[in-house]
């Protein structure tokens, strides 16, 4: 029964291997003529280039994710309103609440794309060092028995790609595997934090999303960190690569696209004016039009219709 499951398993991450084996060769082959094809160098420039050509095919999930993730933020004092009134009534409080993510097109799962996204990509390369450094004669994609023995015992700063914190009693090793290590947990947990910090209004730090942020804060570092341990060096270069992506990108974002009613909107405001008045130039205040409101004027009351008697004595009088 595993045997037949291991074999769903590799027939579904075959065409993984191939990807990822093709873009890792092609930076190889580009630094290995600057460095060597066995320098510990050209390996970790061509896991670096890795990173980067699926973090660039990652962005426009991520631009979604930054939307979602703003529409999250907006709508919490709506979802807190819906709350108050049927919190008596959970399964009430499900259907208007997802009617509420849908109507303002909000996906509360979005947020965790690109991470979900990324770790059958971790996994492939894991499984690419690991089986480049226990049996190189096991060809994955397009990773020849060459190319295996040259990235599982390429060196890097005293380390083996393919060794980690747990399997290595060189103290050298472990030094550098734990600074990677720190290294992907810091930027994990900065990352997070500058969006809470930055980039949510003051109404959305309360409520089940807040503390949904709030708790990502804290334990997706401590994951990292526990299982950073037995992450080849390899991965936990690519592991903090990306994480130094997202945390730019993020910087980015927030710094000229924030969410109304956060910090860094104030912020951008702030800048704004500033750079105005060292150009001299004077900024408008948004005018805001007053409503319009038209008279009602009463209906033409019409004369009442006189008799001939009544129009011959009223002229008498």
């Amino acid at each position: 029964m595993l045997d037949f499951f291991g074999d769903i398993g590799g027939a579904i991450m075959a065409p993984l291997y191939y990807v990822i084996s093709a873009v890792l060769v092609g930076f190889h082959k580009l630094f290995g003529n600057v460095f060597g094809e066995s320098s510990g160098v050209a390996w970790v420039l061509s896991i670096i280039g890795l990173t980067l050509v699926i973090r660039i095919a990652l962005i426009p999930l991520f631009v979604k994710q930054i939307k979602s993730s703003r529409n999250m933020q907006l709508i919490q004092p709506k979802v807190r309103e819906l709350q108050k009134k049927y919190g008596h009534d959970r399964e009430r409080l499900a259907q208007e609440t997802m009617k509420l993510y849908k109507d303002s097109g909000t996906n509360p799962f979005s947020s965790c794309l690109p991470i979900l996204l990324q770790m059958p990509i971790f996994l492939a390369l894991f499984r690419l060092i690991d089986q480049a450094a226990k049996d190189p004669s096991h060809e994955r994609g397009l990773m020849t028995e060459q190319l295996n023995t040259q990235f599982g015992d390429a060196i890097f700063l005293g380390a083996k790609i393919s060794d980690t914190f747990l399997n290595t009693d060189d103290m050298g090793v472990r030094v550098l595997a734990a600074v990677l290590v720190l290294a992907m947990t810091a930027t994990t947990f900065l990352t997070q934090r500058q969006l809470m910090s930055k980039n949510m209004p003051a109404d959305a730090l309360s409520g089940p999303y807040a503390q949904q942020q709030k708790m990502l804060l804290y334990v997706l570092p401590v994951v990292f960190a526990v299982g950073g341990i037995a992450f080849p060096v390899g991965v936990l270069f690519y592991w903090t690569t990306s994480n130094l992506w997202t945390m730019g990108q993020q910087f980015y974002v927030i710094r000229n696209n924030p969410a109304p009613g956060t910090p860094a909107f104030a912020a951008k405001e702030e800048r704004v004016k500033a750079k105005a008045a060292r150009k001299g130039i004077t900024l408008e205040p948004e005018v805001t039009e007053a409503p319009v409101v038209t008279e009602v004027k009463a209906p033409r009351q019409q004369p009442q219709r006189q008799t001939k008697a009544q129009r011959t004595k009223k002229k008498k009088r």
